[in-house]
């Protein structure tokens, strides 16, 4: 067992290449995109995560990228602070807003350039089916020629394709959050100084964050029963967050303007990816696409980070890849399943129901934090990034199926 296929080189799918190689074993990506992609929201490494990127040796290239962020701070339709935490307000991966944030596409661009050696990277392609069979998987590609790999893993986000080849279709899998997310740069200057403001009213949250350039991204996030239409068509997207935000106070009229115009806007549904396997014979599944918990809080750049160092040195070292993948969900399992159910409630907390929920969240913002086991009523955010313990894999790499 040897050759690996890697759909998609986002975060997931770059980490999880560097410590296959790492290992002596032989990985391939694959990209649909025609390059790494740009966009997409600041993301958080927390506890072992960071671990993982020192163990990688981009530690100090992440905090280079930092986005300067200092914390959250809400404020209401005047712009006034109602409540904040800083970044350590509970421990260095506990705040709304992690010690060290970075935005996607940085992290991206470092762990790519980290992987440009001994990894074959293939943009511009797609796997249109997969065929396992006593030695192997068969693939086949949109544009390339047909090819077979030992294993394929899947690390191509929420709408997989991969899961979608091997296991069934995303409904099978997808837990609806009910609500829509759009993330863009605003192409302006912005005076946040470090603090990602967000201004919520019920069913409904408008952000601004820091990016290290000194500019800011945008996000809006609002409650939606799912409505039909087609994900390539970003011009329905941006109307239909106007219209839901079209009534908006503080400093939403100009983002909608920003919005509208923005080459970088990100739109998708909430949604969490939860499967009671994530391997089927020789394919499994990593990151967002085995279990997506959502893109607020919910510590998804972490696991996969951390997803890929456990997959690939259980790959390396245990003795087939039935009992590797079985390790991988054994270290994994109960890490996944707390973040995404933490996931939960940060949703929650930016879709808020009522305005006296957004008072009683402001006053426990305020005053919790200062408390003896404050850190737990938030739930222990700073222990649960630090839940799994990296072991050291040293054996040699495998050799035979």
């Amino acid at each position: 067992m040897n050759t690996v296929l890697i759909s998609g080189a986002g975060i997931a799918g770059p980490a999880l290449a560097y410590w296959l190689r790492h290992h002596g074993l032989t990985p391939t990506v694959v990209e649909r995109a025609p390059a790494p992609r740009p966009g997409g929201q600041a993301v958080d490494l927390r506890g072992t995560a960071r671990d993982v990127a020192r163990r990688m040796g981009v530690l100090d290239q992440v905090r280079a990228a930092h986005t300067g962020a200092r914390g959250m701070a809400f404020v209401n339709a005047a712009g006034k602070r109602t409540s904040t935490m800083a970044s350590d307000t509970l421990g260095d991966s506990g705040g709304a807003v992690a010690e060290l944030e970075i935005l996607r596409e940085d992290l991206v661009r470092i762990l790519h350039e980290a992987t440009t050696t001994g990894v074959e990277y293939v943009f511009g392609d797609g796997i249109t089916s997969l065929t396992q069979t006593g030695s192997g998987v068969e693939v086949t590609f949109e544009r390339g020629a047909p090819r077979t790999f030992d294993l394929v893993v899947g690390a191509d986000g929420l709408h997989s394709k991969v899961r979608s080849l091997a296991f069934g279709p995303e409904s099978r899998f997808a837990r609806d959050l009910g609500a829509y997310i759009a993330i863009f740069g605003t192409g302006r200057r912005e005076d946040l100084g470090g603090w990602q403001l967000m201004h919520t009213v019920p069913g409904r949250t408008a952000g601004l964050y820091p990016t290290p350039d000194g500019g800011a991204k945008g996000m809006f996030v609002f409650a939606s029963p799912p409505v039909e239409h087609d994900r390539r068509d970003t011009a329905w997207q941006r109307e239909l967050v106007a219209t839901a935000f079209a009534d908006g106070g503080w400093e939403v009229p100009r983002l909608l303007d920003d919005l509208r115009t923005a080459p970088d806007f990100y739109f998708d549904r909430l949604r969490q990816i939860r499967m009671d396997a994530w391997s089927d014979g020789r394919i499994a599944l990593l990151g967002d696409a085995a279990f997506c918990a959502s893109p607020m809080a919910g510590n998804g750049t972490s696991m996969a980070l951390v997803g890929a160092y456990v997959l690939a040195g259980e790959l390396a070292t245990a003795p087939d890849h039935v009992t590797a993948y079985r390790r991988y969900e054994e270290v994994m399992r109960a890490y996944v399943t707390k973040c995404q159910d933490f996931a939960l409630s940060g949703a929650r907390g930016l879709l808020p129901r009522s305005r006296g929920f957004i008072r009683m969240r402001d006053i426990a913002l305020r005053v919790v934090p200062h408390l003896p086991g404050g850190a737990r009523m938030f739930g222990d955010l700073q222990k649960l990034a630090n839940m799994v313990s990296l072991k050291d894999y040293r054996s040699p790499s495998l050799t035979s199926s």
